[in-house]
């Protein structure tokens, strides 16, 4: 690891946020997403950049923030590490803030965002997590007028939500990421930093899933904000998007649903077998070959002891949550 520039004569004192942004080469976006954190209303923050290797102009755009007094540290690694995750935790470890936001190199925010989220972490002082809703942007900018947050209808008419960790990681995020992107999330550094040797660290495609359900499962409180602040870019040809479509990140699908499990011993039968049902129906409809589909099935037999039965079941709950107003689904299960 290269360390360009840290700044010693940082004063700590009034650093409640401690924002991260890692990039590999996203110098395009990186002046938008920079000055998107240093316009913010809210000013109690330092601002860490973190560079993975890029090949791409990069560390010029950094160097250029460089005399900015948020500006704590530009660190530039030598060796491209291949995890985002890894590069998260770096910057957790340098940060002096007790709270961290993960502003992805390519995304943007209202200047709006952390005004917002720090107002209502100061009414629950005791929330590990705090979120927002997201647009959609694609590469050049331009909004997706569709809805991508994952909101109950009813929640459109708040202004927020607040909920316990462990019971959202049980009744929310056990059935899917519903952090949809690190950009729109502040999360206590204290939570963080007890994940220093997590499994997520070695994913490539589902580790902030993981990540978020093991700082929810330390307790803290968790804020849904009913307003998009975010900007999340989604490239419209995504390397991740096409290699999953093809197989890649569902073992990780399979490996963090049984770590979930392994942490909630208590789940109900028919909600496992409802959830493994969910992940067989999934590796069917992939657009993969049947021999990677054939490994897939076999990781699940492996780690979830889950089958076709399970499948069978789950397509059954889909025609049966029609008549039976009690039956356990996941949209009825989620807080």
């Amino acid at each position: 690891m290269k360390e360009t520039f840290i700044n010693p004569d940082t004063n700590p004192t009034g650093i409640e946020v401690s924002v991260i942004v890692p990039n590999y080469n996203y110098a395009r976006y990186l002046p938008q997403r920079i000055e998107s954190i240093l316009n913010q209303s809210y000013t109690g923050f330092e601002l860490i950049l973190l560079d993975d290797a890029s090949t791409d102009n990069s560390v010029t755009v950094f160097e250029q923030y460089k005399e900015n007094p948020h500006i704590t540290a530009i660190i530039v690694n030598e060796k491209n590490t291949g995890s985002p995750f890894c590069q998260w935790m770096k910057g957790i470890e340098q940060a002096k803030g007790k709270y961290i936001w993960i502003a992805e190199a390519d995304d943007s925010a209202a200047p709006s965002f952390l005004k917002t989220c720090m107002e209502l972490i100061y009414r629950h002082p005791d929330a590990a997590i705090c979120y927002v809703g997201s647009h959609s942007m694609d590469g050049e900018g331009n909004i997706n007028p569709h809805d991508i947050n994952h909101w109950k209808k009813e929640s459109y008419h708040q202004e927020y939500a607040y909920f316990d960790g462990k019971l959202f990681a049980e009744h929310n995020l056990y059935w899917r990421n519903y952090l949809i992107n690190a950009s729109g999330i502040l999360f206590r550094k204290e939570d963080a930093l007890k994940l220093k040797d997590s499994p997520f660290l070695q994913f490539r495609y589902c580790g902030d899933w993981l990540f978020w359900f093991q700082i929810a499962m330390q307790g803290g409180g968790i804020i849904e904000i009913y307003k998009k602040l975010n900007y999340f870019r989604q490239h419209n040809n995504k390397l991740t998007t096409t290699s999953r479509r093809l197989g890649g990140g569902f073992a990780e699908d399979i490996k963090v649903v049984h770590y979930m499990e392994q942490a909630l011993p208590h789940l109900d039968k028919y909600k496992k077998r409802l959830r493994h049902g969910m992940l067989y129906r999934k590796i069917k409809r992939l657009s993969a070959g049947q021999e990677t589909k054939e490994q897939l099935f076999q990781l699940l037999s492996d780690e979830l002891h889950a089958d076709k039965a399970d499948y069978r079941l789950e397509r059954r709950n889909q025609i049966l949550r029609l008549f039976l107003p009690s039956l356990t689904t996941w949209r009825r299960d989620r807080l």
